[in-house]
């Protein structure tokens, strides 16, 4: 009996050592999360029940400001203008980012530089970027009205134009694919080339093996990227913040985003409440807000997973 006990003690004793060092290993990760993002959530949740300036302590006003999202218009505006550009912009990165894989996963000399090339727009600055597109959208000397003055077509305003300025935003988000590109060309790779093998035996030609080997294998990586897509596109700033603060969105009046608030974002439209006017009860009650929308889509989407994401360890499992 004592031996048996000995036996028990001496796997716990080393299981818990184990646990003990694991915690040790992750123990920078959780005081990390607990000090700049669970404790930042928890403030942030007692500021939306407050009236707060950021000067004077807070007051506590309930649930006013959750009630008064869905009366501010304003607020409508910047939610439709964010989910018309998330509506557009992820489906076109995707298939921008996974035809740059396809074209990146060839095997030609190189190959390592034009992979290099296609990445490097993602590290460049924010701000770096859109001053450029502004240049290349500048309605009077900008390169896209000159190309398009070179087959007939007449100057476009872009960024001046309420119906153009989410489209110009689109481009310049897909200037930095870099980043999805390198996944799916990871994912690429990682296909099983027996797999090919197998079908160009059954008589697959390249389309048929595109199609029935290649996207299928693809599809938890693409449901990776259409997560996080959705999530950055909900969240999008710096490219407004730039274009309406140096008035080249056509900024005409205090407080607006744009012309006709065509670039009033989500995000944009929080700073504002909580920074230019100071109310960042509102904000904070408006960032809760984003945080349900942002997790109800993401729910969705894994909801709807099991019927077009294909897991081979599932699968043979």
């Amino acid at each position: 009996m004592s031996v048996v006990t000995d036996k028990l003690s001496r796997r716990w004793s080393l299981r818990a050592k184990e646990a003990a060092a694991g915690y040790f290993f992750i123990l920078p990760f959780l005081i990390g999360f607990l000090w700049f993002t669970a404790i930042p959530m928890g403030v942030a949740l007692y500021i939306s029940f407050t009236e707060y300036n950021i000067v004077q302590p807070p007051e506590w006003v309930g649930v006013h400001h959750f009630v008064r999202l869905f009366e501010d218009t304003r607020l409508r505006k910047a939610l439709a203008n964010t989910s018309f550009y998330a509506g557009l912009s992820v489906p076109l990165y995707l298939a921008t980012s996974f035809l740059a894989a396809l074209a990146m996963n060839s095997k030609i000399k190189g190959i390592r530089i034009y992979r290099t090339i296609f990445y490097l727009p993602s590290v460049i600055p924010a701000v770096a970027n859109v001053m450029l597109w502004l240049w290349i959208f500048n309605p009077q000397w900008g390169i896209a009205n000159f190309l398009l003055g070179l087959v007939g077509i007449e100057g476009q305003k872009w960024f001046l134009d309420p119906n153009l300025s989410k489209p110009c935003l689109i481009a310049m988000g897909l200037w930095g694919i870099g980043p999805t590109m390198v996944i799916y060309l990871a994912g690429l790779q990682g296909v099983p080339p027996e797999l090919y093998e197998a079908a160009e035996i059954d008589g697959a030609g390249p389309w048929g093996r595109f199609l029935h080997v290649t996207i299928p294998m693809m599809s938890s990586v693409t449901f990776f990227n259409l997560i996080m897509g959705i999530i950055n596109a909900f969240q999008v700033f710096a490219l407004a913040f730039v274009l309406i603060e140096t008035g080249a969105g056509g900024t005409a009046t205090a407080g607006a985003a744009g012309v006709q608030d065509s670039l009033l974002f989500y995000v944009y439209y929080l700073y504002q409440r909580g920074f230019q006017y100071q109310q960042m009860g509102y904000a904070s009650a408006m960032g809760w807000l984003l945080l349900l929308i942002i997790l109800v889509l993401t729910v969705i989407q894994f909801k709807l997973a099991g019927s077009w994401v294909y897991y081979e360890a599932a699968r043979g499992a």
